[in-house]
């Protein structure tokens, strides 16, 4: 099926599927097109314990609460180093749909969106953000978030609100006690001071920095020392004035130590920033400092090295990875100190992190524990890297996009067409298991310019989604000739190795074949890779695949989308395949059987020297394509005998002569992409006809990922040296 069939909106300017579709296609969509009843309480998002997300919303709740939308998306963390994107969803009937992940551990946001304006709050879910009444929230729970879930009912520590005056401003800050904290009698508490940044409420630690839970759990497990956490917004002009006040504030009411050494302070983004400069100008004050993604960069002037040293006890410094703005901070900030002469200790680089609060998160876990006592590590964290230096894309209009960092972090840039724009993203296949987000695009200039990742090596593509019109990167001189608007790009290394080109003059040919077709009464072609060393005259004939394009493609997709010629001439180099020719037919014609039979078959014999014998002759195909191959199989059962179906679904089984099939057919294989597949369903059935009617059949189990080529390129690596081999 074509892209915006599964995971994405039809953004307008986008050219509609072909007319010409299977009547299983049809039956399918019917299916799905299906009303469902819009049950107010049922919730809209649902989370697996695997950590999938299906998503149901009714459309008409969205008419009644934000008018008539031509697109509907959930927006939320769901992005490369948990970025903000855009999930588009699919209108089925009375609903919109979609499914994605699988998400790592952790905690996402969200908020519901139509045509890029018009915002809507989930209300089938009870959870809030107080800064953004909009957002929504929800955990994905893993080893590596156990300390996001809420500890054991009584167990934690208590949150209350402490007013304080500023001048003659009264401000508010958080403060968590913990467990068995009394107001009178016993030992002072050390403090820690909890910053936020511009723009960032103090309830944004609660609400998505999780740190009630994160403080509730380090202290249940007695990782951490006992101490009163003070969670501040630190807005205003003064912020000297104002964490001064603050803390006159929290010893006038709770009971905690006054003394340097048994007071801390750490903060996010401009909060970060505000904890370096307290710590560099005021050494005496605080012990313990640390820089969640702090902004300093000029290492607060010339700092007095003797002083920060004697008076500091721990200065730790935390940066995402190089989306991270405080990453080329980070750089100038370490080079400062080193040459001041300034202790401290650096947590390394969060490879799958930027700056939000997946990683301050993790930054809070990181440092809370390392407070007021003497611990063993100063290092990073297991997995984080070096500092390698500033990251700097090329300029604005000095190269063509995108620009593909040597860590797999990639810089999208339009031309300036589109200044005059209100939103523009880029739309990819970077979400888990290759589903599509829209990443939204800043301002540079009169550019749009985004950079995202790490990425992992593979295969990639993407166009341009401006005011909800679909364009296409002219400054990318790939094409996909079905889908004019994607380009595409590669980010090398091994786990994408069988998706690389081949050296030069090692790979096979793709050539073009033109057949006369009684189907569509018009000349029509197909592609044929040959292998390396193809001989026209051999004795023996070569066997041949049949290897079919899905709804919405045509002849031109394996090779562009599907990477067909680069896993082939891999697999052939690497001794897995049997020599074989690869016949790559247009099947968009409303009889395909007569098509492939009467047409394809016999103009690719009648040009190469290919086999048809069926024991030497092979028929697969992805989606609709895979329709049409079982529907061959049931129509004509033994002509091929290796058949392949990818993300597929076999029908009902009436006046299936079983056993010429089974006696006629050695191989057929079966795949499916995860619950992000849409055909999912509708294949488990299939495997269920099967089961009821006896006939042999191998699954190679839940392929990771969607209806999309992420999916059916791993089909077809796993396909291609199975083939002739029995």
């Amino acid at each position: 099926m074509t892209l915006f069939q599964h995971g994405g909106l039809r953004p307008k300017g986008v050219r509609r599927l072909s007319a010409v579709i299977t009547a299983g296609v049809m039956a399918v969509a019917a299916v799905l097109a299906a009303p469902r009843p819009a049950v107010a309480d049922t919730p809209w998002l649902s989370v697996s314990d695997d950590g999938y997300v299906a998503i149901s919303i009714p459309a008409a709740y969205i008419e009644a609460n934000a008018g008539p939308v031509s697109q509907l998306a959930v927006e939320g963390n769901f992005g490369p180093s948990f970025a903000w994107a855009e999930y588009g969803l699919t209108r089925r009937g009375d609903i919109w749909w979609g499914a994605l992940g699988p998400l790592k551990p952790g905690l996402y946001s969200y908020q519901v969106t139509g045509d890029d304006t018009k915002v809507l709050k989930d209300p089938t879910n009870s959870t809030a953000v107080a800064s953004k009444p909009l957002w929504s929230t929800f955990l994905v729970r893993g080893d590596s978030a156990r300390l996001l879930a809420d500890a054991p009912q009584g167990q934690g520590g208590k949150v209350e609100t402490l007013t304080y005056r500023v001048k003659k401003e009264e401000r508010s800050a958080l403060v968590w006690t913990p467990p068995g904290y009394a107001a009178k009698g016993g030992k002072p508490y050390p403090v820690l001071f909890l910053r936020s940044g511009d723009g960032r409420s103090a309830t944004d630690w609660l609400d998505l920095g999780r740190a009630r839970q994160i403080l509730d759990n380090l202290s249940v497990q007695g990782s951490m020392e006992p101490m009163v956490v003070v969670i501040s917004d630190g807005r205003g002009p003064d912020d000297g004035k104002e964490l001064k006040d603050l803390r006159k504030a929290v010893a006038d009411d709770y009971r905690v130590l006054r003394d340097p050494a048994h007071q801390a302070i750490a903060g996010v983004a401009e909060g970060g920033s505000q904890a370096l400069r307290a710590a560099l100008t005021h050494p005496n004050e605080f012990g313990y400092v640390g820089s969640f993604s702090g902004l300093l960069t000029d290492g607060a002037g010339r700092p007095d090295a003797r002083a920060i040293n004697h008076g500091l006890k721990l200065l730790r410094l935390y940066t995402g990875n190089v989306t991270d703005p405080a990453y080329n901070a980070t750089v100038r900030l370490t080079k400062a100190l080193d040459r001041s002469g300034v202790r401290y200790e650096f947590d390394g680089v969060n490879p799958d992190g930027g700056a939000n609060w997946n990683a301050w998160q993790e930054n809070l876990i990181d440092f809370v524990p390392r407070l007021f006592r003497n611990v063993p590590g100063h290092g990073p964290s297991a997995g984080h890297g070096r500092l390698k230096g500033e990251f700097h894309p090329p300029r604005p209009g000095t190269t063509p996009t995108p620009f593909v960092s040597e860590d797999g972090f990639v810089t999208f840039e339009t031309t300036t067409d589109f200044t005059d724009a209100e939103h523009v993203t880029v739309w990819a296949n970077d979400a888990p298991g290759g589903s599509w987000l829209r990443v939204p695009m800043s301002r540079d200039g009169d550019r749009w310019r985004v950079t995202i990742g790490p990425l992992e090596p593979w295969f990639y593509y993407y166009q341009w989604i401006v005011d909800r019109v679909s364009v296409k990167d002219t400054s990318n001189p790939t094409k996909v000739t079905s889908e004019p608007n994607w380009s595409t790009f590669f980010i090398p290394g091994e786990r994408a190795r069988l998706l690389s080109d081949v050296p030069a003059g090692r790979g096979g040919k793709v050539e073009s074949l033109t057949y006369a077709s009684t189907v569509a009464n018009q000349d029509r072609t197909a592609l044929v890779w040959t292998p390396p060393g193809y001989d026209a005259k051999r004795a023996e004939p070569y066997p041949v695949l049949y290897l079919q394009h899905g709804s919405g493609q045509s002849y031109t997709d394996w090779v562009e989308m599907g990477r067909a010629k680069q896993i082939l001439d891999h697999q052939f180099l690497d001794g897995k395949l049997v020599p074989m020719v690869v016949v790559m037919g247009n099947g968009n014609v409303p009889d395909f059987t007569k098509e492939l039979l009467d047409n394809i078959v016999p103009a690719a014999r009648a040009r190469f020297n290919i086999s048809g014998d069926p024991s030497r002759q092979a028929l697969a195909g992805l989606s609709m394509g895979g329709v049409q191959t079982l529907n061959v199989l049931k129509a004509y059962p033994g002509r091929f005998a290796y058949v392949a179906a990818f993300s597929a679904w076999f029908g009902d089984g009436a006046g299936v002569d079983v056993a010429a099939i089974n006696n006629g057919t050695k191989m057929l294989r079966l795949y499916v992409g995860d619950q992000t597949d849409f055909v999912q369903p509708f294949f488990m059935g299939t495997l269920t006809t099967l089961n009821d009617l006896g006939i042999r059949y191998e699954f190679d189990g839940v392929t990771p990922g969607p209806h999309g080529w992420d999916v059916w390129q791993k089909n077809l690596i796993d396909l291609a040296p199975r083939l002739f081999r029995r």
